[in-house]
């Protein structure tokens, strides 16, 4: 089996929320998506601020499922820098 190389921080780059221009490019606000998916302000918030630390799915699903998009769409990968 071939050894993969260490994992350095670093360098894994990162996922970004794009949720906020999601949102304003639809015209939805976040009391709007926090009904539409039935969960509290505050979540739609954290995603909405991109603070999220621990995503749930299910959330995720319904955001896209309210506002017809992709996962693609709420969620973009930022590779990190190679050393």
């Amino acid at each position: 089996m071939e050894e993969r190389p260490v994992l350095i921080l670093a360098d894994y780059g990162k996922v970004e929320l794009t949720l906020r221009e999601l949102m304003e490019q639809r015209g939805v606000s976040r009391n709007q998506l926090a009904k539409l998916i039935n969960v509290r302000f505050e979540v739609v918030n954290k995603w909405f601020g991109g603070q999220v630390e621990k995503m749930d799915l299910d959330v995720l699903a319904r955001i896209c499922y309210a506002l017809d998009c992709r996962v693609e769409d709420v969620l973009t990968y930022r590779p990190g820098e190679k050393q």
